[in-house]
């Protein structure tokens, strides 16, 4: 399965108010592991960046200056993009601004180009009801080594999500984007065929099968004969 996690800069909060995109950050997953194909633009988006969004992404407008138009870069994008999982971290406020660049060039909405869109903040809000769910907060409460963010970037931001993403679905600790090299760590990775293993099966000796039927029979009469090994006897 082909993943991308995705996240944006802007110039300010609100797309329908004439803000725009100035940075995209993408990062390729194939089958739950880094590829290194990733994708990452600066854009001049024609107008300032607003005094707090500056100081959330530190990206000024002298710098962008030089920078393409989101027109420029539209086809590459959606073309990386076609058919895939896009993982976005608050996926409402990215895709607006996304829409809106699109609508702005005569393009179709961005779910019109890819598979699916999953956000992480509505998964980390089922998991972790009442607590904090921005990303810094789900890099400390998962493990996820976020010291280099001092500020928003959006492919550094994009590749912390993919470890987030990572330790929400399966718990792994971390990714590696070639686990097939082992020359520069002097690790060896050993397969083991778990089928020429003959593994034991070992009974319940008698003692032990008394005490399980004594809780049995504790569970049925507290349920007044209702439980349902004795229902489908």
């Amino acid at each position: 399965m082909r993943q991308i996690f995705l996240d944006t800069e802007t110039t300010g909060l609100s797309a329908d108010n004439g803000d725009r995109v100035i940075e995209i950050g993408c990062v390729e997953l194939f089958n739950r592991k880094l590829t290194g194909n990733n994708k990452h633009f600066y854009l001049n988006p024609g107008r300032d960046s607003h005094e707090e969004a500056l100081k959330v992404h530190g990206i000024t407008t002298e710098f962008l200056k030089d920078k393409p138009k989101f027109e420029a870069v539209a086809d590459e994008l959606l073309e990386y993009l076609q058919d895939s999982e896009v993982i976005i971290h608050n996926a409402a406020f990215d895709v607006g601004f996304l829409n809106k660049e699109l609508e702005l060039i005569g393009r179709p909405l961005f779910r019109e180009f890819v598979a699916s869109v999953t956000d992480t903040l509505v998964m980390a809000k089922e998991m972790f009801p009442g607590k904090r769910n921005s990303l810094n907060a789900l890099c400390d409460r998962l493990g996820v080594d976020n010291s280099g963010r001092t500020l928003h970037g959006a492919l550094l931001d994009a590749e912390l999500l993919a470890d987030v993403y990572i330790n929400l679905t399966r718990g792994q600790d971390a990714l590696l984007i070639d686990i097939g090299s082992t020359e520069n760590t002097g690790a060896s990775l050993v397969q083991i065929d778990l089928r020429a293993i003959d593994l034991p099966v070992l009974a319940a000796n008698d003692q032990e099968s008394a005490a399980h039927d004594d809780v049995l029979k504790q569970i049925d009469k507290a349920s007044g004969s209702k439980t349902v090994w004795r229902l489908a006897a």
